[in-house]
């Protein structure tokens, strides 16, 4: 897809695009920035998020201290990823069938209701564990509208791959910053002391997004139905789509596979008996090598270089999960962690070919549903990482996990081409 013309708020100047490795002229992180109501999104995302992953230490911490149960501990965690499959499909229809400000803000609203809500002394704990089931089912919608939304600020050609990238730039870096900030919190407050952090991350998402951005219309008249017929017809519509389909398998199973060495560190790290520091620094990989490499590609490489590397990529992905096999030491699983990292610089090019392929009309439910799949397929990945090393030693169990994602992903990719003869 050829790279847009620059947004109306930029000026000439800073839309100007710089010439790429691939000889193509590429927009550039600055044209991005250079547009006002991105800055702006981009603000409220990296706050929010932020906020939530400071919510997620602070309440798996809250409900280990009210019941000393690991178990229900580590729900907190999962209870982020597993709700996204029922938000995701039960109300995708909403980031279409309403204003996207609108959208955004009462998202943001509701989610600081629910982490206010546990900061309320004697909640119990399953309570606490339904409203973040709450805030987790609200996510896929938020996320889907605030994507397709970037096509609306940005343009739907290189500008919006490049906006994309920041965003999921910022939900790494996020994630690095957010634990150590949430660590540093809890040492000097309490659980519910620092959940008020998110509250306050929230609102000023909501405020940002309500004040700093334009007000635009629904993407999709209402037709009488339902809102759950309308996300559910949406879903049909998307899944009828050859290309559609190829290109959400894309988006879903490199990332099933990746996650498996990331939910086994902490088991793969009590077998090389690693301390604390070490575990810390295994966990610390896959996020750097995706923030490197995706800041080198978006900035080097123009639209048809991303698109280039897009196949090769995601099957090179899963190649170092196979070192495992050779039970590397603390230094080489950091490598590895590293590489499987970089392998993130491939949805680059799928972000291209996927605007391209969605209708206009379907855009919010599209982006919905990618993100509800990726997230519920990271979920899966995790669990059968985590089933099969009860029964096999974790570093095989990874190593086969390699091996597996070649094979699956070799075969997505085999569709895809299938459904394009040019998406090369």
């Amino acid at each position: 897809m050829p790279p847009s013309s620059a947004s109306p708020n930029t000026t000439p100047e800073d839309a100007a695009p710089a010439e790429s490795g691939d000889g193509e002229r590429s927009a550039g992180y600055r044209a991005v920035f250079a547009v006002g109501e991105f800055r702006v999104v981009f603000a409220a995302h990296a706050m929010s998020t932020l906020g939530t992953v400071v919510c997620e230490i602070a309440l798996a911490v809250l409900v280990y201290r009210l019941t000393g149960s690991p178990l229900l501990s580590a729900l907190t965690f999962a209870l982020g990823l597993l709700p996204y499959v029922l938000g995701g499909t039960l109300l995708s229809s909403v980031a279409d069938r309403f204003p996207a400000r609108r959208v955004l803000v009462v998202c943001d609203l509701v989610s600081a209701m629910c982490a206010a809500g546990m900061v309320l002394p004697g909640m119990p704990v399953a309570l606490l564990l339904l409203l973040r089931c709450m805030v987790a089912a609200i996510a896929p919608v938020f996320t889907g509208t605030r994507a397709s939304t970037l096509g609306d600020i940005l343009g739907e050609g290189d500008l919006f791959v490049l906006g994309r990238s920041v965003i999921r730039i910022v939900t790494q870096s996020a994630g690095l910053a957010g634990f150590a900030t949430g660590g540093l919190l809890l040492a000097v407050a309490s659980p519910r002391g620092v959940l008020v952090m998110t509250v306050a991350t929230f609102l000023g998402s909501a405020l940002l997004l309500r004040f700093g951005t334009r007000r635009r219309p629904a993407r999709a008249t209402t037709d009488g139905g339902t809102m759950l017929g309308a996300s559910l017809s949406g879903i049909r519509l998307l899944g009828a789509d050859r290309r559609i389909r190829a290109l959400l398998l894309l988006c879903w199973v490199p990332p099933m596979f990746v996650v498996v060495s990331e939910a086994l560190l902490t088991a793969y790290a009590d077998s090389l008996r690693l301390g604390p520091a070490g575990l810390g620094l295994l966990m610390c990989g896959m996020p750097i090598g995706a923030i490197m490499s995706e800041t080198l590609v978006g900035s080097l490489l123009g639209p048809r270089g991303r698109a280039r590397l897009t196949m090769p990529v995601a099957v090179l992905a899963m190649l170092p999960g196979i070192g495992y096999a050779f039970e590397p030491s603390l230094g080489w699983a950091l490598v590895c962690q590293i590489l499987t990292g970089c392998g993130i610089s491939y949805t680059l090019g799928l972000d291209q070919w996927f605007i391209a392929a969605v209708p206009e009309d379907l855009r919010g439910r599209a982006m919905t549903l990618m993100t509800a799949g990726l997230m519920t397929a990271q979920g899966l990945g995790m669990t059968l990482a985590g089933t099969a090393a009860e029964f096999f030693p974790v570093h095989q169990v990874v190593a086969w996990g390699g091996v597996l994602g070649v094979v699956c992903v070799s075969a997505v990719l085999w569709t895809v081409r299938a459904s394009s003869g040019t998406t090369a």
